[in-house]
């Protein structure tokens, strides 16, 4: 499905009825990351995945798009459902997108998940990286994809999924230029929204991994230590959903459901 906002389409998926939890996909993600989880989900729940700005079937809105637009983009497809109160399950930089949403929005979350995802900004080294990869990604489209989605699993899982990293790659080799730098500009100047997350009102989980080649895990564990933040760890690399699909798919049913 379709919404015409600001001259551009955002695709969107809804299925099932029950508790409503709203699905974010990741950078050079899309809504479909998420289709080996729906049907289960569906059978009790109102499952609303979405195409963030110059992603998947969503088209773009300018040369930077921020967090906050994103969530801006996000609001208006759940308006349009009316849709009031939800969960809301955000994959790295949907974690981002959820985080400028939850700091928005904070009474209509149930429960906030950040699956393999930071509320940290982005440090200077970080922002240096963002800056080569934008340059790296107008050099070469297609290379900057293959290394980027390869080096989010970890080195043994690299050959393990081989046949998952192809599709991925195929996949994030539909998303325009125009959306891979919006995307990287975005995040390399978004805010730090550490209390947004700790001192939530609603439940807060945060999945992170022991192997993950993006996001340093003895990082995340310290500054969660003494919160009311349900921590899951897992044991590979930045894509749960693929390289530790069983267990995320537990601990996901866990939060919808307690």
């Amino acid at each position: 499905m379709y919404l015409d906002y600001k001259g551009i389409n955002i695709f969107f998926t809804d299925q099932g009825k029950g508790n409503t939890v709203v699905f974010l996909h990741g950078f050079l993600e899309n809504a479909s990351m998420w289709q080996p989880f729906t049907p289960i989900l569906s059978q009790n729940n109102r499952v609303i995945t979405i195409d963030l700005l110059g992603h998947g079937k969503t088209g773009c809105l300018g040369y930077v798009h921020s967090m906050e637009l994103m969530a801006e983009a996000v609001q208006a497809v759940l308006t349009h459902l009316k849709v009031s109160q939800f969960y809301i399950i955000g994959h790295s930089m949907g974690g981002y997108v959820a985080l400028a949403f939850a700091e928005k929005n904070p009474a209509a979350l149930k429960g906030l998940c950040l699956m393999n995802s930071t509320p940290n900004e982005d440090t200077p080294e970080k922002k240096k990286n963002r800056d080569r990869a934008i340059q790296a990604v107008k050099q070469n489209h297609n290379t900057f994809i293959q290394l980027a989605i390869g080096n989010l699993f970890s080195p043994n899982n690299r050959t393990t999924f081989t046949k998952n990293i192809k599709t991925l790659i195929q996949e994030a080799q539909q998303t325009p230029l125009q959306g891979i730098v919006a995307a990287l500009e975005g995040m390399k100047i978004r805010k730090n929204r550490t209390s947004v997350f700790h001192s939530a009102p609603y439940k807060t989980m945060l999945i992170i991994s022991k192997k993950d080649p993006i996001l340093s895990y003895d990082t995340l564990l310290a500054q969660t230590k003494n919160t009311t933040v349900n921590i899951v760890e897992l044991n590979d690399g930045h894509m749960s959903h693929i390289e530790n699909k069983h267990e995320f798919s537990h601990n996901l049913m866990r939060f919808i459901e307690f």
